[in-house]
């Protein structure tokens, strides 16, 4: 068994937001991998309105999905749900995927679908840059709360700008329809409220709370752990 963690919007390096839950798994000798996306600048290519975006993290995902055929489980955390709705349709190795405060976009949705008439207090937008980002200030105290400070502060130097072009492209497919599905509702996160995300859950196959914020990885990682070998 392996597991491919799809991080969320507006940060980079994956590997370090999932180190913590990935270093338990390690120990039951459990291999896993935090494919890098395009759309936050993380393989180079400049971020604006034109992309890269959503076309472009699906595809640096499906590569890592399609690599090996060692039965794998995908856990896709908050912007991560929409990458891997379309990334992981049809492989055949995934066997489970993990949904953390996240999205299960329908075909054609886009992750613009998901959000209400104004942008949300905790974003910076960039609109002539065509970029997007979350506010320096509102990092910890939305979606950290439940860490400690080494790692609010370390997680300061881990926030990307994305392209705004994910914001609107929409998904062609939903893995979740067809492969075996389970959301983590994370009820202390401030930035998806619980309320929103057991509405998101209401679609997955089977449901588990945990009484944590935005990055349960982070803060709980032997739950995650867990969670994920029960899997």
């Amino acid at each position: 068994m392996r597991v491919v963690f799809v991080h969320g919007a507006c940060v980079r390096d994956g590997s370090w937001w999932w180190h913590r839950t990935a270093d338990l798994l390690a120990e039951r000798g459990v291999a896993s991998a935090a494919p890098a996306l395009p759309s936050c600048g993380e393989t180079g290519e400049p971020t604006n309105a034109r992309g890269p975006g959503l076309a472009e993290d699906v595809d640096a995902v499906r590569q890592v999905l399609t690599a090996s055929d060692e039965p794998t489980v995908v856990v896709a955390h908050s912007y991560g749900g929409i990458v891997t709705a379309e990334a992981a349709t049809g492989v055949e190795a995934v066997r489970h995927l993990l949904l953390v405060s996240s999205y299960l976009p329908e075909v054609g949705q886009s992750l613009s679908s998901f959000g209400g008439p104004e942008p949300a207090p905790f974003l910076d937008i960039d609109p002539e840059g065509g970029t997007f980002t979350v506010r320096s200030d509102a990092l910890a105290e939305t979606f950290l709360q439940d860490c400690g400070p080494e790692i609010q502060r370390q997680a300061m130097d881990k926030r990307a700008r994305q392209s705004l072009a994910v914001l609107e492209q929409p998904v062609r497919s939903a893995a979740w329809q067809h492969a075996a599905t389970t959301y983590l509702v994370c009820t202390q996160d401030r930035g998806t409220p619980a309320e929103l995300q057991r509405e998101f859950a209401a679609k997955a196959g089977s449901v588990v709370e945990l009484d944590a914020g935005h990055h349960p990885f982070l803060s709980r990682p032997a739950d995650v752990r867990d969670l994920v070998l029960s899997l």
